[in-house]
């Protein structure tokens, strides 16, 4: 297993804890985000979807052309372009930028996001799309030859594209209902989870890999990681980052509705045992946010941090997707972890990624206040980036 490291890229700085201040697209920052993670030693950037984002083909190709070897993970949501035209779309980001492109797909599980573009149709209705949508997409990379489909949400007649990817586009998938588990286990090369505790996502990668059905799938984590130099500094940097989310949640708290994902419920499940669990992942935030979206933390020194992934990549996790509080100077800051992970992974055992067993799977609490009261004082805001 070769580890893969992803990071996140957008049109302009924001987070739970950073207002977005000034143009929805800075080119500047998008080029600078982009370089620090390549200079941190990632091996992707995700770019996002959303119902208001800007479009996301765009903002792939500034990244790749800013770049030399930097790859992007772009998230795209069936159900609004045919899936022959996402297809061409997608073969000919590739021939410009052959081996960096790789799709993420997202159903939906917010409804009111998906009536701002004008779908409404309910979360199972989604799914069985993307099954058609993707059996579509597939073919069409694939087949030299014109070929028909009659599905349950397409039907195309001699379909043929001028342009494949030479090399297969890997397809990521998100999403933690059955629905999600049965079409990304027929279709995922790699399926996505968030920052579950590490039981959940043993659960989970045995749920995704029964429904794979044989299909050699990969699995990727997507956590919120809070380093410094000693683990009382971290916990610093942590107790500004609630602070700061909690100042601006009544801004962003009504944009998503996470109550009908079933993600959401797992973190929130998880966050409800304890603000730690498995030593260090911190849970405050996604009970804070009501778990909208990825936010789930690790909190630590460079070191523990490293050990804390390392615990995932022992279940067989191979892609770690990690984004900051504060994106620009915490990618920059990441390359440490980056590294350290690295090594310690070709430490641990010689093939290099064929990870030892993991030390423990079992959800162990501990509380947030009790731990920080412990900590040092020293501050290390994360604002400012």
């Amino acid at each position: 297993m070769t580890l893969e490291f992803i990071g996140y890229a957008a049109g302009r700085q924001t987070s739970e804890t950073i207002a977005p201040d000034g143009p929805t697209i800075q080119p500047h920052y998008l080029r600078e985000i982009a370089r620090t993670h390549e200079q941190a030693g990632f091996d992707r950037v995700l770019i996002a979807q959303s119902a208001s984002s800007p479009d996301g083909f765009v903002l792939a190709d500034q990244v790749l052309a800013a770049t030399e070897r930097l790859g992007v993970l772009l998230a795209h949501r069936p159900g609004f372009v045919a899936p022959t035209q996402l297809a061409r779309k997608f073969a000919t980001l590739d021939a410009f930028h052959p081996g960096r492109v790789a799709l993420h797909v997202i159903t939906g599980g917010d409804d009111a996001d998906q009536a701002r573009d004008g779908d409404f149709t309910d979360k199972p209705t989604r799914y069985r799309r993307t099954d058609d949508f993707l059996s579509v997409v597939r073919r069409t990379w694939e087949s030299a030859e014109p070929f028909d489909h009659d599905g349950e949400f397409y039907r195309v007649r001699g379909a043929l594209s001028d342009v494949r990817p030479e090399r297969p586009i890997p397809v990521y998938f998100g999403g933690a209902s059955t629905d999600a588990i049965r079409v990304g286990g027929k279709h995922a090369d790699v399926y996505a989870f968030w920052g579950e505790p590490l039981a959940g996502i043993a659960e989970r990668i045995d749920q995704v890999r029964a429904a794979a059905a044989g299909r050699d799938v990969a699995f990727s984590v997507s956590l919120r990681p809070i380093p410094a130099a000693t683990e009382a500094e971290a916990w610093e940097r942590a107790r500004d980052v609630l602070r700061l989310t909690q100042d601006r949640v009544g801004e962003f708290k009504g944009r998503r509705d996470s109550t009908e994902a079933v993600g959401s419920r797992r973190l929130l499940e998880a966050a409800a045992t304890g603000d730690v669990v498995d030593e260090r992942l911190w849970t405050a935030v996604a009970k804070t946010t009501g778990a909208a979206g990825n936010s789930t933390a690790l909190v630590g020194s460079y070191e523990q941090v490293a050990d804390s992934l390392l615990d995932y990549v022992r279940l067989g996790v191979g892609t770690l997707l990690i984004r900051g509080f504060s994106p620009l100077a915490d990618a920059r800051d990441y390359g440490t972890l980056v590294r350290l992970v690295r090594e310690r992974a070709d430490a641990t055992d010689p093939a290099k990624g064929r990870p030892t067993p993991a030390r423990h799977a079992t959800v162990a609490t501990k509380s947030f206040g009790r731990d920080c009261g412990r900590m040092g004082n020293d501050q290390h805001s994360t604002v400012g980036a």
